[in-house]
C-alpha cells in the first residue's frame, strides 16, 4: 500500500481532522504482528489534556495563518517606493489604510532555486523552501505549518486546518506527502462545530480502532521487508515507517477528541458556492470560517491556498481569462484588468483582518495573537519569477506600520519562517534552506 493511499484511507475527511497524540509513557512501543517498535521522546509523553496553569490560562495563545494567492500580484501596485513608516499607500494597500498599524508590507524576499517542472511548481514549496520542485528526484519537505502543528497541536482539537478554494494544498507532512486541502466551507464547518449523533460517534470510534489494527499489521509486514531491500528502498521504507507512526498517533488522538463536545457558535452553516469562477466569494467564505475556528480555539495553525483559474472570474470589470491576464507582458490593458482582480483580493483581506481585530479574546484583539502572512510564490507572475515575492505580514504582536525592504544578506524567504516558528514556541534556529533568522521587529 502506498504512503499516499495509506494516508487517504485512514485520515478523517482530509487534513483538517489530523489530531494529536495520546498520553504516552517514556517507554512506549508500537506493537504489530511480530514487531515491537520503540518510540522516540514525543510531546505526547505529557498529558494531552492536562489542566493549564493559572498563568497560562490568563494568556491568549499564539496562532499562525498562511494564505497564498497562486497567480501572484503585480508588485508595482503593492510595494511602496518609500521604506519605513512614512510610505504612501499603493493601490493594493489602499483597502488596508485603516489597518496600517496592524500590518507590514515586506519586499526583497526571495523564494530561491525554484526552477522546476513548470512555471507554477513553486506553489508546492512556498511553505517548505525545498528546491527545484517537480524535477527528477525532487522530494518535498515538511511545510512550516506542519512543523508548528507537530509541536503545539496537542493543545487543540485540530492541530492544523488545511484549506483551499480548490483541492490542492500548500501543506506537506514530515515525509514529504501533500496533505489534501478541504475545499468545502460547509464540510469544514461541520467538522469544526457539528457534533454527530451517538451512533455516528460510535461508528467513528469503531472506524478509528479498525484503522489502528490495520496499521499494526502494516507495520509488521513492512518491518519484515526491510532487511531484504536495497539501501535506497530501505530509505523509502523508513519514510513509510515515519508516516505510519504519525498516522497512528493521529488516529488515537482522534478517538479521544471525537467523544468531546465541539464548541457551539452563533453562526449559520455556510452554503458552498457552486460557481467555479466566483473566486472572491469562495475566499470570503473560507476567511469567515477561519475567524470562527480561531475564535473558538479549534486550531492554532491554518493554511489557505487561493486558486487562480484559466477562466474569467466573477468580478465586475473583468472580461478576460485570469491566468492569461497574469501573463500580461507589460500590456497596459491587461495590467489594468489584472488590478481589478487583485485589488478585490486585498479588499477581502482587509475585511478579514478587520474581523480578527474586532474579535476580542481576554481583552485583546484576536489579530494581536494571530500572525497572518498573505502573499504569493510568484514575484513576477508574467515571467514566473520567484524573486522579490509579494508579502504582507499582519497581526501577531509584531511592530507594524512599515514597509520593510529586506537586505540582500537576509533575503532568503524561509528565514522569516524561523522567526514565525520561534514565536509559536518551536525551538528551531533553521528551517529548510534558511541562512538565519529574520526578526521583523528588528528589520
Amino acid at each position: 500500500m502506498s504512503e499516499n493511499l495509506l494516508l487517504r484511507r485512514f485520515s478523517l475527511t482530509n487534513a483538517m481532522n489530523i489530531a494529536t497524540k495520546r498520553h504516552l509513557s517514556r517507554r512506549a512501543f508500537l506493537r504489530g504482528t511480530g514487531t515491537v517498535l520503540s518510540l522516540p521522546f514525543l510531546e505526547a509523553m505529557v498529558p494531552a489534556f492536562a489542566t493549564r496553569t493559572q498563568a497560562a490560562a490568563a494568556q491568549s495563545p499564539q496562532r499562525f495563518l498562511a494564505m497564498c494567492a497562486t497567480l501572484g500580484f503585480h508588485t508595482p501596485f503593492l510595494f511602496p517606493k518609500e521604506v519605513g513608516a512614512d510610505y504612501a499607500l499603493t493601490p493594493y494597500l489602499e483597502p488596508l489604510k485603516d489597518l496600517k498599524n496592524d500590518f507590514s508590507v515586506i519586499s526583497g524576499l526571495q523564494h530561491e532555486e525554484q526552477n522546476g517542472a513548470n512555471g507554477h511548481t513553486s506553489e508546492m514549496t512556498w511553505l517548505t523552501s525545498a528546491k527545484h520542485p517537480g524535477l527528477a528526484g525532487f522530494k518535498n519537505t515538511i511545510s512550516i505549518d506542519q512543523l508548528i502543528a507537530d509541536h503545539i497541536g496537542s493543545q487543540t482539537r485540530f492541530p492544523s486546518l488545511v484549506l483551499g478554494t480548490g483541492s490542492e494544498s500548500m501543506s506537506w507532512s514530515a515525509s514529504g506527502v501533500p496533505l489534501p486541502a478541504e475545499p468545502s466551507p460547509s464540510s469544514a464547518f461541520r467538522q469544526l462545530f457539528i457534533d454527530g449523533t451517538k451512533d455516528e460517534i460510535a461508528a467513528q470510534v469503531r472506524g478509528l480502532k479498525r484503522g489502528r489494527s490495520v496499521l499494526d499489521t502494516v507495520m509488521g509486514q513492512a518491518k519484515k521487508l526491510h532487511g531484504e531491500l536495497g539501501k535506497r528502498d530501505q530509505e523509502k521504507l523508513d519514510e513509510y515507517f515515519s508516516a505510519v507512526r504519525d498516522l497512528e498517533g493521529r488516529l488515537v488522538q482522534n478517538e479521544e477528541w471525537v467523544q468531546k463536545p465541539k464548541p457551539k457558535v452563533d453562526a449559520k452553516p455556510p452554503t458552498d458556492i457552486q460557481s467555479r469562477t466566483d473566486a472572491i466569494g469562495k475566499m470570503k467564505l473560507m476567511q469567515d470560517l477561519i475567524v470562527l475556528a480561531l475564535q473558538n480555539d479549534s486550531t492554532r495553525t491554518i493554511t489557505l491556498r487561493l486558486n487562480g483559474m484559466n477562466a474569467v472570474p466573477e468580478i465586475e470589470g473583468v472580461k478576460n481569462d485570469w491566468h492569461n491576464l497574469s501573463h500580461h507582458g507589460q500590456d497596459p490593458a491587461k495590467i489594468a484588468e489584472l488590478e481589478v482582480i487583485e485589488k478585490a483580493e486585498f479588499t477581502a483581506l482587509a475585511d478579514f483582518l478587520t474581523k480578527l481585530k474586532k474579535t476580542q479574546e481576554n481583552g485583546r484583539p484576536l489579530l494581536d495573537t494571530t500572525a497572518v502572512i498573505f502573499g504569493s510564490n510568484l514575484g513576477n507572475a508574467s515571467a514566473h519569477s520567484t524573486a522579490n515575492i509579494p508579502l504582507v505580514l499582519a497581526g501577531g504582536g509584531f511592530k507594524h506600520g512599515r514597509h520593510i525592504a529586506i537586505d540582500k544578506e537576509k533575503h532568503v524567504f524561509s528565514n522569516l519562517f524561523v522567526s514565525l516558528a520561534q514565536r509559536m514556541g518551536v525551538e528551531a534556529d533553521k528551517f529548510g534552506f534558511s541562512t538565519g533568522v529574520l526578526d521583523i521587529n528588528q528589520a
